[in-house]
């Protein structure tokens, strides 16, 4: 019985997740020049099938049935190397460019027109001290992104923690702590150094790795 209802009430929301997924592929398609039609997105785009298998799994997740929604985001992390929890709130028109990498927790809250790229990382800090009864408690432990905000490769957002709206994080930033809305967040430019210099530092780090 318990099947049963699960499964009708699934149902019942599927006109909901496809609008979802409608939202994920038009902004997809508006997002990189490089689409041809919303058809290539859809089929190829490991983003948009990332978040097609997402839509799906958190619904039945919400339903009661969390195994079988983490056996659709595995089959989706197998295909894809996007990893989502089936938990994870993600607003519409949400768009994974590239993706491979890309981890997104269990209680992460993700806004609307939000963009990631590769190898993004929303996720927990390690709790220090923990118990094991500690580590099984399902509190939010994982980012809250603001809409329009998009986040560059290899960036780690870890804990509790806020982006605000309009907001830009850079490559491989790594970042523990809120953000203001309209903020722009990058790490420091690489430095170009002239040939002495730049055969003097190789010479530094050679030495200390040896």
């Amino acid at each position: 019985d318990h099947a049963t209802t699960i499964v009708r009430l699934f149902t019942a929301t599927l006109g909901d997740i496809r609008r979802l997924i409608d939202s994920d592929v038009e902004a997809a398609f508006l997002g990189d020049p490089a689409a041809r039609s919303v058809d290539e997105i859809l089929v190829c785009y490991p983003g948009a099938i990332a978040s097609l298998h997402h839509r799906i799994a958190h619904e039945l997740n919400n339903l009661g049935a969390p195994i079988v929604a983490r056996l659709i985001s595995e089959i989706a992390n197998e295909r894809t190397g996007i990893d989502i929890h089936p938990g994870a709130q993600i607003g519409p028109r949400f768009f994974i460019d590239h993706g491979t990498g890309v981890v997104i927790g269990e209680t992460a809250i993700i806004g609307a027109r939000v963009r990631l790229y590769q190898h993004v990382t929303l996720g927990a800090r390690s709790p220090v001290g923990a118990t094991r009864d500690d580590v099984r408690h399902r509190h939010a432990r994982h980012p809250i992104i603001g809409d329009d905000v998009v986040i560059y490769a290899g960036a780690t957002i870890l804990g509790r923690v806020t982006i605000g709206a309009r907001s830009t994080i850079g490559g491989n930033v790594w970042l523990l702590s809120d953000v203001p809305e309209d903020s722009v967040l990058v790490q420091p430019e690489a430095l170009r150094l002239d040939r002495k210099a730049g055969l003097d530092l190789r010479e530094t780090l050679l030495g200390q790795s040896a």
